[in-house]
């Protein structure tokens, strides 16, 4: 008789088509299974550990099944599991909206629920684009966004993202909005080399930002017309683990204001405690109309999205109902109980364990032992923030070639990450670490010599051995 985990990859094969993953490559191989996690590791049905190096598409933020957390949800779900959050509300929620309020800075004093990052970021466009129409500016229905910037998958977040690989199929049904380049030191396109980042965010002497100038330029052309400009701050994750410099940040929210426009954050990915800081916009020291969280914000353990605003933007809303300046939007899931509770557990942890008291050692260890990287061939560039590493791998150092999309240079090292006890998801030419802040300086340690063997070995890297 065949095993339980025989039976559930026949099962799997016959039944589950999986999100972001090409169902040809496991038409004859066995994916990972996994039966249990805790902490930082991911076990199968044969008992085998995997580091989680990606804390499971970055959500998980203490750990796999920390007992804090757990105990929230199950003491929540023995009061109340569901509710609309329409015209009702509940304890959980109501909690949570006040810790985040206090957690964020002023003037972000309200909060709107949903269940997604993707929604998350729609609630935000939705309601700048009802807030110019109701305040006497219809004509500003433009959006700006940055090339490679990522803010989902739904038809309209494809529409304000620029993975082109991701989204070409459904291009048609995507509406127009304004791009601009996105800050990419590796690849400056002036030529300048990286700005060191000090303890104030400032640049170096070798750069003057001007890449910011096509912002400018189209800000200046359109700017009277745009609603409101979404980014990631601090780092550009799907579109390539691009870390950009704080005073880029500042900079381009300052051309923003000047016209206006409204400034949209996405921390869904940057968010709590990613960066170094609870959010990303700590380091530039600056403040949108919009903040949109998800992910980390249960901790990793149920689905759940918050996104912030002004009061200012409320009051746009806030009239009689035969006005029509109701805000039309809404989940079932929206502030669900269970997941609310999650999200408070979440809080807790940081402020029982001090995570961010220990996270400054961590951060610097994790630099330390990537910095060797830099000496492997193949390796163009090493960049990381807080709790994010990530190397880019080329084909020629000296001009920066890529690979192919093609050629698809990371399968190989992904597979040899499993033989090593590692679940890496390389992106395109990028391999990655987003470490769960519950990360030891031991488990850095081994998860970094593990990396090591399976960047380090030629056989491993498409063009430079076998691959």
């Amino acid at each position: 008789m065949s095993s339980r985990s025989d039976q559930l990859q026949a099962k799997d094969r016959r039944y589950l088509w999986h999100p972001y993953t090409q169902m040809h490559d496991y038409g004859g191989r066995e994916l990972l299974l996994v039966e249990r996690a805790a902490g930082t590791r991911l076990y199968d049905y044969q008992g085998r550990a995997y580091y989680d190096t990606i804390s499971s598409w970055w959500c998980i933020v203490h750990g796999h099944n920390h007992p804090t957390i757990k105990a929230r949800i199950q003491a929540q779900l023995e009061r109340l599991d569901q509710v609309l959050l329409a015209g009702v509300s509940h304890e959980p929620a109501i909690l949570l909206a006040e810790q985040l309020v206090n957690l964020t800075p002023a003037p972000l004093s309200k909060v709107f629920f949903s269940d997604n990052g993707s929604t998350a970021c729609e609630v935000a466009v939705k309601m700048s684009l009802q807030y110019w129409r109701q305040s006497g500016r219809p004509d500003r229905q433009g959006l700006l966004a940055l090339e490679r910037g990522y803010h989902g998958d739904t038809i309209g977040t494809m529409s304000l993202g620029g993975v082109p690989e991701f989204h070409q199929a459904f291009r048609h049904l995507m509406f127009d909005s304004f791009r601009a380049p996105a800050p990419d030191c590796y690849r400056c396109p002036a030529g300048k080399r990286p700005p060191a980042e000090d303890a104030a965010g400032g640049g170096s002497a070798g750069c003057d930002y001007q890449c910011l100038a096509p912002l400018a330029a189209l800000l200046a052309e359109h700017g009277e017309q745009i609603a409101a400009f979404i980014l990631e701050p601090r780092i550009l994750a799907t579109g390539g683990m691009i870390v950009y410099p704080a005073e880029w940040l500042r900079r381009a929210v300052v051309l923003a204001r000047q016209y206006g426009v409204h400034v949209i954050f996405d921390e869904v990915a940057s968010g709590f405690g990613r960066t170094g800081a609870m959010f990303a916009l700590e380091s530039a020291g600056v403040v949108p109309d919009f903040l949109c969280l998800s992910k980390g914000l249960t901790g990793g353990c149920l689905p759940l999205a918050a996104t912030l605003t002004s009061d200012e933007v409320y009051a746009a809303f806030y009239a009689d109902y035969r006005e029509n300046k109701t805000f039309f939007h809404g989940h079932t899931f929206s502030g669900n109980p269970l997941a609310a509770a999650a999200a408070l557990g979440s809080l807790q942890v940081f402020g029982e364990e001090k995570t961010f008291d220990t996270l400054p050692q961590k951060v610097q260890h994790l630099r330390a032992r990537m910095e060797r990287f830099r000496e492997l061939p193949w390796v163009g560039d090493l960049r990381g923030l807080g709790m994010i590493a990530a190397l880019e791998l080329v084909k020629n150092r000296q001009t920066k070639e890529p690979f192919a999309w093609a050629e698809r240079v990371g399968w190989p090292i992904y597979l040899a990450g499993l033989r090593q006890g590692l679940l890496l998801r390389p992106l395109g030419n990028v391999i990655y670490l987003w470490l769960p802040l519950s990360v030891t300086l031991a488990e850095i340690d081994e998860i970094s010599e593990r990396m090591w063997r399976v960047l380090s070995d030629p056989a491993n890297i498409v063009g430079f051995g076998n691959g």
